[in-house]
């Protein structure tokens, strides 16, 4: 059961997030950092942070425009986190079941929002016209007011009146619906990579294909390194007794002949561009000195 303290805390940092993701910018208003909070607050911070981390590599290629608006991937790892500690939920389940449901229902709640900061925006124009400064400041905060309540609000339903529906989704999931529980938890794992398709889709990645293959090569490498590190001080200790006989032996482990065409592969097509780019430019010095010949 979540605690009215701390669906206050949570209320009051859904109001918070968004004022800094529009001015603050301390990075305190993103999925990672709510579902840090989330999970600090409901006593979990393995699953918040899970949750966050899912959710933003969800939202990495999506980005807002002018006066666009994008689900609010912040405020669906708050409501996913906070459901998934109370309830017992899977998280990749609460992910795809609650989390992403829920950051595309405020979509419509963030354009109330702005609707509500064009008519306060107004107000201050008039305000200047007037050089009503006391009035300008109030219709100023009104404004901000207005953004923290499109999250607020609907975070604190959620919160105080979504418990019981929440539990019985999460029963209905792991019992006459096991086969959906089992889909969504399927589709929460996927959602990073979609993420990553989506950001890919944006970036000139066929220009230069060659650092995104070494940039796979190397974090893949460096994950082995990170992974099998807590074995190297207990492999110290026996070195000196083994390290003859695994010579002797040839005993040891190698990077694979995959890895090592890929990074010869990514610098030579490296190479390859600049050499093209090299050659590129006699051509396009030479074009420049005949228009200046054609000009005399």
């Amino acid at each position: 059961m979540i605690q009215w303290w701390q669906i206050l805390l949570l209320t009051l940092y859904a109001g918070f997030q968004i004022m800094d993701e529009l001015h603050w910018y301390s990075s305190a208003g993103s999925a990672v950092f709510s579902g840090f909070i989330t999970g600090l607050v409901m006593g979990d911070l393995a699953t918040g942070l899970f949750i966050g981390g899912s959710m933003q590599l969800t939202i990495l290629g999506v980005g807002t425009f002018g006066g666009a608006s994008r689900i609010d991937a912040n405020s669906g790892t708050l409501i996913a986190t906070a459901f998934a500690v109370s309830a017992g939920m899977d998280p990749e389940q609460a992910l795809a079941a609650l989390g992403v449901p829920v950051a595309a229902i405020l979509v419509y709640t963030d354009i109330l929002g702005r609707m509500a900061n064009t008519f306060w925006g107004h107000a201050c124009d008039a305000d200047v016209e007037k050089m009503n400064w006391n009035a300008y400041n109030f219709h100023y905060w009104m404004g901000a007011v207005s953004w923290c309540l499109s999250r607020m609000i609907p975070v604190f339903l959620a919160l105080a009146f979504g418990q019981p529906l929440v539990e019985a989704i999460t029963t209905a999931l792991n019992g006459d619906f096991a086969w959906l529980g089992a889909g969504l938890t399927v589709a929460g794992g996927m959602l990073p990579a979609v993420g990553f398709a989506i950001l890919l889709r944006y970036l000139p990645a066929k220009k230069h294909v060659a650092y995104l293959i070494l940039g796979f090569v190397i974090a893949a490498l460096l994950g082995t390194v990170f992974t099998n590190i807590a074995g190297v001080a207990g492999d110290v200790a026996t070195v000196a007794g083994t390290a003859g006989a695994e010579i002797a032996g040839g005993d040891y482990n190698s990077l694979s002949m995959l890895t090592i065409a890929l990074i010869g592969f990514a610098l030579a097509y490296i190479y390859y561009q600049q050499h093209q780019a090299q050659a590129a430019m006699p051509a396009v010095a030479a074009g420049m000195e005949g228009d200046d010949d054609d000009e005399l």
